[in-house]
C-alpha cells in the first residue's frame, strides 16, 4: 500500500515539477533533470510493489539497471520509432540518449534507496 501511494505521489511530482518549473521561468534543464531522477523513483516504487519484501539496495540498483538499460537502448533508433508512435512508449522510452541522464537516474536510485530504507526501518520499529 506504501509503494503504491509512493509511485502516486512520485508521478504527481514529476508533473508538478515539469509545470512548476515552467510557470517558474526556470531553464528546462531542471525539470528535465528532475524528471529523471524521479523515472527511477518510480521504477523503484514499481519494484517494491512487485516484490513487497525486497531491500532497499537490491531496489535501488534495479531501478538504477532498468533506467539505464532504457537510456542505452536510445541510443539505437528503436525507442525513437515507438515514441512517434505513442504518447506512452515516448513517456516510459524517451528517444534520445543523453549521458547526464545516466547521473540524474543514479540520483533517484540513491534517494528512493533512502527513502525505502527510512521507511523499512519506521515500519520495523513500529512508528509506521
Amino acid at each position: 500500500m506504501v509503494a503504491g501511494a509512493a509511485a502516486l505521489l512520485t508521478v504527481a511530482a514529476g508533473l508538478g515539477v515539469r509545470a512548476g518549473a515552467a510557470r517558474a521561468g526556470l531553464a528546462p534543464e531542471v525539470a528535465k533533470y528532475a524528471g529523471d531522477a524521479l523515472y527511477t523513483v518510480l521504477v523503484q516504487t514499481l519494484v517494491v510493489l512487485a516484490a513487497p519484501r525486497v531491500r532497499p539496495p537490491v531496489a535501488a540498483v534495479v531501478a538504477l539497471a532498468v533506467s539505464w538499460v532504457v537510456e542505452f537502448a536510445q541510443l539505437s533508433d528503436v525507442p525513437a520509432e515507438l515514441s512517434r508512435r505513442s504518447v506512452v512508449a515516448r513517456l516510459v522510452l524517451g528517444s534520445t540518449f543523453n549521458a547526464p541522464d545516466l547521473l540524474w537516474y543514479a540520483v533517484g536510485a540513491a534517494c528512493a534507496w533512502a527513502a525505502h530504507g527510512w521507511l523499512r526501518a519506521r515500519r520495523r520499529t513500529g512508528a509506521v
